[in-house]
């Protein structure tokens, strides 16, 4: 019997935002046999933040990053060991 792995499925809303002058990549996906979105943000020093709740909507997970990184800025959402 051969059963088929799930495949990721990528939102259009994924996008590059800077914040504070740093980069980040803005990921948001879900497996094509689930509903709900993943949200994972990476930094410019390569370091991945996934979201432990999942989204209804990408639109949604969208828009969680970006109030997050927008309120924290780039650096207290980073961490006190980011370089510029």
């Amino acid at each position: 019997m051969n059963i088929d792995e799930p495949k990721l499925v990528m939102s259009d809303k994924c996008k590059f935002v800077l914040v504070d002058g740093y980069r980040f990549e803005i990921e948001i996906y879900r497996l094509d046999n689930q509903n709900k979105w993943t949200l994972e943000a990476v930094d410019c020093e390569d370091a991945s933040y996934v979201w432990d709740d999942k989204f209804v909507s990408n639109q949604e997970a969208l828009d969680t990053s970006i109030e997050i990184l927008n309120n924290e800025g780039a650096l207290g959402f980073m961490g006190k060991d980011a370089k510029p």
